[in-house]
């Protein structure tokens, strides 16, 4: 059996060393489309490191961190990348991230699921540094063809859409060039970069990077409905339900609640196709 789930849970965790300056951030910021308009006091606090604050889905290329590809090698896992998908994401914030760290990485699998036809894998990743915990980070990985050994179903994560007109709506457009300056954050894949590789997966080009919509879209919550204060998040989940290209326009659909926003996110340009579903930002 590929996935072994009582091995890979039960396997010790594995820790790094991670560091991250202004740098970093600034590069992160500008790759999930902050600085436009350039010298937009809203902006700049995105992109100038005096006035700089760090928006909480850093906490995903921290450090480049172990990454996905990395808890897919964890004891009593053997998987076809090819049959991997990213499925969801969250993030939960013990404290705001600094503009400077040197923090302590462990990562685990924390749960196998099995769906039938695939199994569901939580790869967990906690960051703390000298003053205690900073962030909790799962990633829930969709392994094709990998389900069926009797295991747990797990919880859904389906989210009930509210049934009535959002609060908020707005749009973000994804540059052309979207792709090629996130990477940079530490997402080599060329799935984003190469048309011939794109090609291979199934896509007639470049696609964004899930995880680059998942930044686009708190930067906008934070924008939109937290007064531009990035330390009001407590954690923001989503889940991944289809993909993105460049050139493209989100159209992202906010509804409040008692501590929580409630977000859909859409291709505009292809009559409004699925991007990130089930997406949750509980806040202060």
């Amino acid at each position: 059996m590929p996935i072994d789930a009582a091995k890979a849970i039960a396997a010790e965790p594995r820790s790094a060393d991670i560091t991250w300056d202004h740098k970093d951030i600034q590069l992160y910021h500008l790759g999930i489309g902050a600085g436009i308009p350039a010298t937009d006091p809203d902006e700049l606090r995105y992109t100038l490191e005096s006035r700089l604050h760090v928006l909480p889905s850093f906490a995903t290329v921290a450090g480049a961190g172990m990454g996905v590809v990395g808890g897919l090698s964890a004891p009593g896992i053997d998987v076809d990348l090819a049959a991997v998908l990213h499925g969801g994401q969250t993030i939960t914030l013990h404290r705001p991230i600094p503009l400077k760290g040197r923090a302590t990485s462990t990562s685990r699998v924390a749960a196998v699921y099995d769906k039938g036809k695939a199994a569901i894998l939580v790869l967990r990743s906690e960051a703390a540094d000298e003053d205690g915990p900073l962030w909790t980070s799962d990633a829930q990985i969709f392994v094709r063809g990998e389900g069926g050994f009797g295991g747990e179903r797990g919880p859904s994560g389906r989210v009930e859409q509210p049934g009535r007109e959002p609060d908020t709506i707005v749009e973000r457009a994804v540059r052309e060039d979207q792709a090629l300056l996130y990477r940079l954050s530490g997402d080599w894949n060329p799935l984003h970069a190469d048309p011939e590789f794109a090609k291979l997966a199934g896509f007639d080009r470049p696609i964004l990077h899930g995880l680059c919509t998942y930044g686009m879209t708190l930067k906008a919550v934070v924008d939109t409905l937290l007064d531009g204060n990035v330390t009001r998040v407590r954690s923001y989940s989503t889940r991944f339900a289809g993909v993105v290209f460049p050139g493209e326009t989100l159209r992202i659909r906010m509804w409040t609640g008692d501590g929580r926003i409630q977000v859909s996110v859409t291709a505009v340009e292809r009559d409004d196709a699925p991007v990130l579903a089930d997406t949750i930002v509980e806040h202060s």
